[in-house]
């Protein structure tokens, strides 16, 4: 059996893909998971508040490709954007005041936001990581995701974007201190150093992640970091 959606090879069983995160046959679907869910693109494409997004040449050295509507914003990492329309207009700024840059200063970010926004007429923005790798789109729907302070690209102006301490077990883990918590509703893109392995866990299910290939995660999912031992 495989995925109706990107043809990923399946188990006879599947409820999920493991690789674009579609729900398999009588299972609700992924798209109607309602305001409390998180839904994560199957093909690298999709819309937002006021403008459209699409990611080109993933895998290795992914583009983020954002067309505004006239007056539509988006914001951004400062120094993710590539390219931009002519009659774009970007604005850098200490998000959350001085007390708010410096956490994201202390957890690995830059200290800057920065916000596009198409004057007048439609509009391009390019963005891509700072590092060669992949961007991957998450519609939030409501809900609080977590972040590698590395991983976040791009999002709707709405978002709220906070650097949460993420204790020992985060930096003995390799995650570092600091993680980023998101949450609202819109679209969140996040990038990673290589590729992007799309995974949803069915209800109960565990799975073992090293630490320093995680980008993001559900913040309602419990976790814990453990030191893996060599067996003879």
């Amino acid at each position: 059996m495989n995925c109706p959606q990107c043809g990923n090879g399946l188990g006879p069983d599947a409820k999920f893909c493991g690789k674009c995160g579609a729900t398999i046959g009588s299972a609700a679907p992924a798209a109607s998971a309602g305001a409390g869910g998180i839904t994560l693109d199957a093909d690298g494409k999709g819309q937002g508040l006021g403008y459209s997004w699409e990611v080109v040449h993933q895998g290795a050295f992914a583009l983020a490709i954002l067309r505004l509507q006239a007056e539509a914003s988006i914001s951004a990492e400062a120094g993710a954007m590539v390219s931009m329309s002519g009659n774009v207009e970007l604005q850098a700024a200490l998000k959350g005041g001085v007390f708010g840059a410096l956490k994201r200063a202390v957890g690995g970010e830059s200290a800057f936001v920065s916000t596009f926004t198409a004057k007048g007429a439609p509009g391009e923005v390019t963005l891509a990581s700072g590092a060669p790798g992949d961007i991957a789109g998450v519609e939030m729907n409501g809900r609080t995701l977590f972040v590698q302070s590395s991983s976040y690209l791009a999002g709707d102006t709405s978002l709220q974007v906070e650097t949460k301490f993420g204790g020992v077990r985060s930096f003995m883990g390799g995650e570092g201190l600091f993680l980023l918590q998101v949450t609202g509703t819109g679209v969140l893109l996040v990038s990673s150093f290589g590729s992007i392995h799309r995974k949803r866990l069915a209800p109960g299910e565990k799975y073992v992640i090293d630490s320093g290939h995680l980008v993001a995660w559900d913040a309602s999912m419990p976790y814990k970091i453990r030191s893996m031992t060599a067996r003879t």
